[in-house]
């Protein structure tokens, strides 16, 4: 559980716990990326530069997909959908 814009958050991220410390830190900026996307919005720049470096981490598409699924389930976000909207915008505000 952990404070984030005031509210609390109760979930766990996926992460491989054999990932080095900087490999977690780059899985969690894009967590954090997408998290923006949705609640506030966040340019294609910024997003893709946090999606670059998750790929850095996560190389093969079955574990990008398996990563989105089980952050979809916690969060109720998709990586996939802001990557999408990010082909399309250089301003990506998912959600309400």
């Amino acid at each position: 559980m952990f404070k984030k814009w005031g509210e609390i958050m109760d979930y766990n991220y996926p992460l491989d716990y054999t990932w080095s410390t900087e490999d977690i830190i780059d899985v969690m900026a894009l967590y954090n990326a997408v998290e923006q996307a949705y609640e506030q919005g966040i340019s294609k720049e910024e997003f893709m530069k946090a999606y670059r470096q998750f790929k850095n981490v996560v190389q093969s598409k079955s574990e990008e997909k398996q990563i989105d699924q089980q952050f979809k389930e916690v969060s109720s976000y998709s990586i996939y959908q802001v990557y999408k909207a990010s082909l399309e915008n250089d301003w990506i505000k998912l959600g309400k």
